[in-house]
């Protein structure tokens, strides 16, 4: 294999090629036989009727009792071909989505397994890419169906800057390139937290793509990238856990460093079939491990962080948020809460 692992981790895979629903769908074997039969039996009505119809008996004498005898058979003879077409027509979009679900598997383990190479640049650069293709095709994108309340909240506030770092080179005046970059604000963060609705979600766009310039807060958006694509592997969507939301106090108290039944409630994940595969994965993969690791660590930190200026309302919705029910899920499984 030739490449970069950051060539390799951008490649485009081989698309699959569409279900011949055509064929599927086409008159086959049961069709025909199903006419062949219709068309015996029409003619042997037609013969009966031409024998027998001009008797007195019962049978032929009634028109509506005649014609049910016409129609009741070759109604079932087609229910029954319906029947087999529609088996056909399933089986050949079971086997197209099978592959497809095969081969979405293998390009996630070997995103996971290239890592996260590339620097925040490229990130960000990735995703002007993505967010400017999104508006000109038509392709259906994995797309997340969640249900979130909508909060009226007050003027965003803003996180402080973060801290100069040696290596960026000092501008005018003495000014940092970090210093000249607007600070994120709160309500971009969290939309961030959330990643994008949909191709066409420009407002998600521009929050993740803000968010990955913030030093902070691309640290925790990456390492929550990496978890929910290795939590996708196993069939596990945010959107389908539905945990028990907690109360904006009970997040806070786990930012200033309570645990035990003070924040039980942040484990309200019940969804059994998540928590089991999680937590066997936990015990079986390492890179996983690793993963989910450093996501909890990085979420906690930022928690800290953001508990100390947010509001409850914004400290309710970063909890509503896809990266927030992977903390509780992962949580949860690692013991974190306890």
């Amino acid at each position: 294999m030739t490449g970069s692992p950051l060539e390799q981790q951008h490649a485009q895979p081989a698309p699959l090629s569409q279900p011949d629903l055509g064929a599927a769908r086409s008159l086959g074997a049961a069709e025909a036989f199903a006419s062949a039969l219709s068309l015996i039996w029409g003619v042997v009505y037609g013969l009966g009727d031409r024998f027998f119809g001009s008797t007195e008996t019962e049978f032929w004498s009634d028109p509506l009792l005649s014609l049910w005898v016409l129609i009741l058979p070759i109604l079932l003879i087609w229910a029954c071909a319906l029947n087999l077409r529609s088996s056909r027509i399933a089986s050949a979009e079971s086997a197209f989505l099978t592959a497809q679900l095969n081969q979405m598997q293998t390009n996630a383990l070997n995103h996971a397994q290239t890592g996260t190479a590339g620097s925040g640049a490229s990130m960000v650069q990735k995703l002007d890419e993505i967010a400017e293709t999104a508006r000109k095709t038509e392709t259906a994108l994995a797309t997340f169906h969640s249900i979130r309340m909508e909060t009226n909240r007050p003027s965003a506030q803003t996180r402080p800057p973060p801290p100069p770092q040696d290596e960026q080179g000092a501008l005018a005046l003495g000014t940092t390139a970090e210093d000249m970059t607007p600070p994120l604000q709160v309500d971009q963060f969290i939309r961030a937290l959330n990643f994008p609705e949909t191709a066409d979600d420009e407002i998600g766009f521009t929050a993740l793509r803000l968010a990955l310039q913030d030093r902070k807060a691309s640290q925790v958006i990456q390492a929550a990238q990496d978890i929910l694509t290795l939590l996708s592997q196993d069939g596990i969507y945010m959107d389908d856990l539905h945990p028990d939301m907690a109360r904006p106090e009970i997040w806070r108290h786990f930012a200033k460093g309570s645990r035990g039944r003070e924040v039980a409630a942040l484990g309200g994940v019940r969804d059994r079939s998540s928590l089991a595969l999680t937590a066997a994965r936990m015990k079986q993969d390492p890179i996983f491990r690793d993963a989910a690791h450093h996501f909890l660590r990085r979420f906690d930190q930022m928690i800290v962080d953001f508990e100390e200026t947010a509001s409850d309302a914004e400290v309710a919705a970063l909890g509503e948020t896809r990266t927030a029910r992977a903390f509780m899920l992962l949580g949860r499984v690692a013991g974190t809460f306890d």
